[in-house]
């Protein structure tokens, strides 16, 4: 996400170097290198002027102090003014109503309006322990309600469905009812989108607003849309009183410029951002945060957010004490971990949030969500035996396993000279020794210094 703003970034940091101070003729050429970066990322041409006359006047003559050097200064700069420029904080869902709370979902066709749906349901299960209620007032779109049905059931999530012949006014209001009566806290409504803004769908959706007076109207906007996205989402700004912004696709080869620029020309906020297809790829935005990322320095307190949630406790306490004892740690807890770094998004989505080249260096060692199935599925080719004492597993036992989980023998090889890896490791923390095991790292993650 946003990889090609990072990389520019980085070169106007090493363009900076031996300076003593940030001048004119300093910064010009890196300015230049920022424009370039943020009008390549699809970034609003006018949010880009107002950005880079606000670095210049900012970074313009400061002293470098201390041991900051010319290019940490201005990154300093660029990170402060990215975060005004998207918002500053990280604004909530406002649910301060008399259940329950109306979510109304607006966007196109396309945007990722009905997975969202879904995605928002379970984060408000998950993090805020809310009773959630969900339904689709989109009758055009073929199986669109079936769709959010199916996505209600996987996250066991209650669904009103709609009956033959209804209006959209007509569901809205039936679900209302229904959530009022049964005590949800939180109603999603899922609306009907056209490929393009168009005057019918507007006045619908204004009827629907309307009739169930929301107290959030998120508008779902496709962050790969680029300059498009800006253009929609202040048309429906035009048309709507949208409280909030759902980027989606973040993670996909998008460029990203809307996360930079759809602020500052709808003057809503991003509430939430896309970052995987998987229903637990909805992340709350955090400017500082997301403007960390940008400029390579991870995102630390994102990680620690998902650890919270994804971590299974009593099975991290009972690793804790294996790894304090320095002894006892086997392939099924190597497996249990696995399962957990699933549950916090996969390998792709914790790599994002590290910092610069510790995610670089995590990025290198070719470890996909993928390998990690793959892993599960030798180990669930073990017995139990097999899985409490690795010793024992010999070429007779490699052959059967490789055969049953479908790799072959030098896989199962690579993964036991991997664990065996990760248990010098364990025994290295539980005896103090960092220095040991940040050496013992090299091993585990080619290219690490």
């Amino acid at each position: 996400m946003l990889e090609n703003l990072t990389q520019r970034f980085s070169r106007v940091v090493k363009t900076l170097r031996g300076a003593a101070r940030l001048t004119e003729s300093n910064i010009q050429d890196a300015l230049r290198e920022v424009r370039m970066a943020l009008l390549e990322a699809d970034v609003a041409l006018p949010v880009v002027k107002d950005f880079i006359a606000r670095i210049k006047e900012s970074a313009l003559g400061q002293e470098v102090l201390g041991s900051l050097t010319p290019g940490q200064a201005l990154v300093n700069v660029v990170h402060r003014e990215l975060i005004a420029l998207m918002g500053e904080h990280n604004d909530a869902l406002d649910l301060t109503t008399t259940p329950p709370a109306v979510i109304l979902m607006a966007g196109l066709q396309g945007s990722g309006k009905t997975t969202t749906s879904g995605k928002l349901a379970k984060w408000l299960q998950e993090r805020l322990k809310k009773k959630v209620l969900l339904t689709s007032c989109d009758i055009y779109r073929p199986a669109a309600i079936e769709q959010l049905q199916v996505l209600a059931k996987q996250i066991d999530t209650d669904f009103f469905p709609a009956t033959t012949g209804q209006s959209p006014p007509q569901i809205a209001s039936a679900a209302l009812d229904y959530a009022r009566t049964h005590y949800f806290d939180v109603l999603i409504i899922d609306t009907a989108g056209r490929l393009a803004i168009d005057e019918v769908m507007m006045q619908e959706i204004q009827q629907l607003h309307s009739t169930v007076r929301p107290i959030e109207t998120l508008f779902v906007v496709d962050a790969m849309q680029g300059q498009d996205a800006i253009n929609t989402a202040k048309g429906f700004a035009d048309a709507l009183p949208l409280t909030g912004i759902v980027l989606t696709k973040l993670d996909g080869d998008a460029r990203g410029g809307a996360a930079l620029s759809v602020r500052q020309i709808t003057g809503k906020p991003i509430k939430f951002v896309g970052v995987s297809e998987k229903l637990n790829g909805l992340e709350a935005f955090h400017p500082e945060r997301m403007a960390s990322r940008i400029l390579g320095m991870g995102d630390v307190l994102s990680l620690i957010e998902d650890a919270q949630h994804g971590v299974d406790h009593d099975e991290a306490q009972q690793l804790a004490k294996k790894v304090k004892s320095g002894k006892g740690f086997d392939l099924e807890d190597f497996k249990s971990q696995i399962k957990q770094m699933r549950k916090m998004g996969g390998v792709s989505a914790l790599m994002d949030k590290l910092p610069g080249q510790l995610g670089q260096m995590t990025h290198n060692t070719q470890m996909d969500d993928k390998a990690l199935l793959r892993i599960e599925g030798m180990i669930n080719s073990m017995t139990p035996g097999e899985r409490a004492r690795p010793e024992i597993i010999k070429a007779t036992r490699k052959r059967r396993i490789a055969a049953g989980a479908g790799v072959s023998v030098q896989e199962i090889n690579r993964l036991l000279t991997q664990f065996e890896q990760m248990q010098k490791m364990m025994k290295m923390v539980s005896k103090g020794g960092m220095g040991k095991l940040m050496r013992g790292m090299k091993g585990m993650f080619p290219g690490a210094r």
